[in-house]
Parts: structure tokens; sequence; C-alpha cells
């Protein structure tokens, strides 16, 4: 009996697992309902095999940005070979793991002290606890996207407005599960709005424990913002928590914070840390760390062998290779072609965000069928291409131009689209979700 064919393998696991996938981002329906190719077979550089033996040049997330060196790094693959064939659990534990703190440590001498996870979101919920544990409070000032646990989904069970997170994650997520009595604990402010924070921390003296946010993302902080917040945690005794989970290692060897001479009290890494292996790190200054000591933070499988291997061989490889002016100049082509692509056909394609880490949309009231039109379009050209680009180290000039001439015949169809105004008709199917949305 042949295997099923990809899209009939995504409808046999919409009926078995809810909502499909594990991960909202990696949802056809995000990109392509009914065209996406759900699953895949091989993974190496910047290219996918499918499950029906399709090649696709990946020009869009390389697994959600976690594969900043490429698709089955041959340094990283190794190092993890080497430990599964060692073993990678046993009732001991690895010594990678005191090597890799001395590691994060030397790269950041602010910090002196580590702890482990295997992904970003529980990262994160370790490192409120631990500001929490430290503090005895219990208000969470944040900003941007932190994760799925109950400390920062209780932000939408505020009193008089329900969708505090609609300019962080998600429009109209509703917090079930999360219980109500966390309300008022997980309080948002603007990236750039100072402003914002000093109201939280006038209206709730002594409450805060920690002031979570990333140090960039699509904008740069503005001349002082970073040393503001610094400066009132300080004031207020809060612990200031950077999330590097996305901008570590790709805007800087070590986090992203390493450029702006910003020193936080605790940082996150994960996502690129291990290239594709779950791991995770919580790193901070001793005199917070310590908190972790007295409250109960502790899982099996974070005690695995292969991630601390994994981020071992990969930090060691950016030791060695400039991995950020590499993505830096790969997306800084990818911008200026798709410019002038943009220019030529008379299209409103936006390009915005930072080099290495783009976002495409279209200024147009059919904005969304442009959107999927476009990723289907370069589909049948046999490449992977969503509403971002994430670059990597894997990626080459040719890769850029293959993607850019791709796009070029794309960009024909689309301004015929647009012009006869029937892009939904070309499309033969569903629009592109953009958030969270019930598959049943």
């Amino acid at each position: 009996m042949s295997e099923p064919n990809v899209h009939t393998l995504y409808e046999r696991a919409k009926r078995l697992i809810p909502g499909g996938t594990q991960l909202l981002s990696k949802r056809p329906e995000m990109f392509a309902p009914g065209r996406w190719p759900a699953y895949y077979r091989s993974a190496h550089g910047c290219e996918i095999v499918d499950h029906d033996g399709r090649t696709y040049l990946d020009m869009s997330s390389m697994g959600i940005g976690s594969c900043l060196l490429g698709y089955a790094d041959a340094d990283v693959t190794q190092a993890v070979v080497a430990r599964v064939e060692a073993g990678a659990m046993s009732s001991l534990s690895v010594a990678d793991e005191v090597e890799l703190a001395e590691l994060l440590t030397s790269l950041h001498p602010w910090a002196q002290q580590v702890r482990y996870a295997r992904s970003g979101g529980e990262a994160m919920t370790v490192a409120v606890r631990i500001a929490r544990a430290h503090t005895r409070r219990d208000v969470v000032a944040f900003c941007g996207y932190h994760g799925w646990h109950d400390w920062y989904l209780a932000a939408n069970l505020a009193s008089g407005d329900d969708d505090q997170l609609r300019d962080h994650l998600l429009p109209g997520l509703a917090p079930l599960g999360v219980p109500r009595g966390l309300a008022g604990t997980a309080l948002p402010f603007s990236y750039n709005r100072l402003d914002q924070l000093e109201a939280i921390f006038a209206e709730h003296q002594g409450e805060v424990a920690a002031v979570v946010m990333e140090p960039l993302r699509r904008d740069d902080p503005q001349p002082g913002f970073l040393a503001g917040v610094r400066a009132l945690c300080d004031s207020h005794g809060a612990v200031f928590v950077f999330d590097e989970i996305t901008a570590g290692w790709r805007f800087a060897l070590g986090g992203a914070h390493l450029n702006y001479g910003i020193e936080p009290d605790v940082a996150v890494f994960a996502k690129a840390f291990g290239n594709g292996h779950p791991m995770a790190a919580v790193i901070g200054r001793e005199s917070v760390m310590r908190a972790a000591e007295e409250t109960f933070i502790s899982s099996t499988y974070w005690t695995e062998g292969a991630g601390p291997a994994a981020a071992l061989a990969t930090v060691r490889k950016m030791q060695r290779v400039d991995v950020p002016g590499h993505v830096e100049r790969i997306g800084a082509r990818m911008r200026d072609g798709l410019a002038n692509l943009a220019q030529a056909h008379a299209l409103p394609l936006e390009v915005s965000g930072r080099n290495a880490l783009l976002h495409l949309s279209f200024d147009h009231p059919d904005h969304l069928a442009l959107q999927t039109l476009l990723t289907i379009e370069m589909l049948d050209r046999g490449i992977l291409a969503g509403a971002g680009f994430y670059g990597s180290l894997a990626h080459r000039d040719e890769h850029v131009d293959a993607y850019l001439a791709a796009a070029e015949e794309a960009a024909g169809v689309l301004a015929a689209a647009i012009e006869a105004g029937d892009a939904l008709k070309r499309i033969g199917g569903q629009v592109r979700h953009t958030g969270f949305r019930r598959l049943t």
C-alpha cells in the first residue's frame, strides 16, 4: 500500500491532532491552505524534500528561525550523533552542561550562572519564576511575544480589556484554561514607549517582579530607551529580562543586547542556540539566579545530552564564522531585489524588518489573497516562500538569485491579479490565516 500524499496526511492529522500541528507557525493554513506541503522527509542546507519527494528551496522561516546555520549542519550533526551513540541519557549528567555554561558566561561577562531547558516558552517561564522568587513579587511588565504559558496569556484576563495581546501575540486570543486568579499579573507596554512602562511602575509600586522584553525585533531601540528600562528596573528593584530567543545569535555572537551595551539581569536563549535541536538556556546574575535553588524548577529531559552537545557545536561554529554578518548581507540582497521587483511591476509590496529577519506584506485591500497567491506561485516554482525570510548561513547568492528569478515570474501574475481584481479566484481556495483559528 502506497504512502498517503502530503495533503491527505495533513487531513488525517487534523482529525487526530488538535490544531493539526504542534506549532501554530507551521500550520499550512498560515501559508496557503490546501497547497503548502505540511511534512518533510529530509532537510539539508536550505533545501527540503517533502513527504511526496518534491524538493524545495526554503526561503521562508528555516525551521521558524531555529536553523541559523542551515539544516543538518555537518558540525552540529556530528556532535549530536556522537552524543547519541555514546548515550544521550543516563542516571548521571553530561559534562557538556558545565562547559556550555562556562562558554555562555564568557560571552556574557555580566552573567555568572546558567540553567537549561529544551524550548523557548518553558525557558521564559523558568526566567519569570526565578524573577518572582527573587523579588517575592507577582507582577510582570512585558512587551512582545514570549510564549504560550499561563504567566504570559494572563494578560488577556485583564478587566475592561480582554485583548491586551493583540499587538504582542495575536488578536482575539481567549485565555481559556488560564486561572482567573492571574488577572492583573501580566501587564503589556509598547516597545520604545518608556512612558507606558513608567506608568506601570507608578501604578504598581513595589509589585513588579520583572520587566520582560526583546532587545529588538523589527525596530531599533530609540536613543535612551533600553537604558531607561534598565534604570527603571534598578530604581524599583525589578529583574530586567531580555528574551533573546529570536534575536540571539542572529544579530550578534551571543545576545543582540551586546550590540547596545545594556546588561540585563537575565537573558533567555533557544531557537538558533541548538540549530534545530531542542535546547534553551537561562543565564543571569548570580544574585538573581540563586533564587532557582529556593523554588522548584526541575525536569528529566532538561538533563539529556544531545541538546548541550548541539549548543556547544553551534556556538563554537559561530565563534569561527561571522554568521550575523552573513545573514545581514544575504538579507540586504533580498531586500534590494524585492524592492526593485516591486518597482518594476508596480506592486504594492512592502519589505520591512531588519535584513537578518525580513517581513513581506502588501499594502492593498486584498493583501491576504496576494500573499497567498505569491506563496502558491513560488511553490509551483520549487520555492517555499511566506510572509518573511529568515536568512541562514546556508543561504548563498545563488539561492537569492533563484528566489528573485521565480519572484519575477510570479510578479507578473500578481500584477495581473491586481489589475483584474481576481486574486482570490486565482487562488482557487482559502486565503492564508493570520492568527489563531480553529481548524474544525
